[in-house]
């Protein structure tokens, strides 16, 4: 029997961008989003959304590699906020982490915590302050076990 290989942990290039729309899309519909709930150009708003957040938000992401297939991937910018930046980048410069998905044959192998962890690690090169994430259900242990603490995230449907 043959050993499994050992997983490559890459930077994304912009030949990787379709693969990594495919990931996105697949992590809302493995976290019980309907398809009919997902826009209808979805590739395409994800696809213009890395390109513009490639050359305003040092957007960057990673690709997890076993035996030469993408297995895996995680994206990661500066976060530009939700409201005017008032505060000094010393105090507060914080990057945003996206779209971790790994493909369920090769999940509960550390491939999520090493995509997420390399998203961290370009962060730190970027002078970020804090990183920030939303977690889905199934996410939450890990990156709580990664340091994240669980957010007051306040939320109130409105009909």
């Amino acid at each position: 029997m043959s050993q499994p290989s050992t997983p490559i942990i890459r930077p994304a290039t912009p030949q990787d961008d379709r693969i990594l729309a495919q990931h996105f899309y697949q992590l809302w519909r493995d976290n019980d989003v309907p398809e009919t709930s997902l826009h209808p150009h979805w590739q395409a708003n994800t696809l213009e959304f890395i390109a513009q957040a490639r050359q305003t938000l040092h957007y960057q992401a990673f690709i997890a590699e076993v035996d030469q297939q993408i297995v895996g991937s995680a994206g990661c910018q500066l976060f530009s906020g939700l409201y005017p930046i008032a505060l000094a980048p010393t105090h507060r410069h914080y990057g945003y982490i996206w779209g971790v998905y790994v493909e369920p044959t090769n999940r509960r192998q550390g491939l999520a915590q090493q995509l997420t962890t390399t998203t961290l690690d370009y962060l730190k090169s970027l002078g970020c302050t804090r990183a920030i994430l939303h977690a889905s259900p199934s996410g939450q242990p890990l990156y709580e076990k990664l340091g994240f603490t669980p957010s007051n995230d306040m939320r109130l449907d409105l009909p």
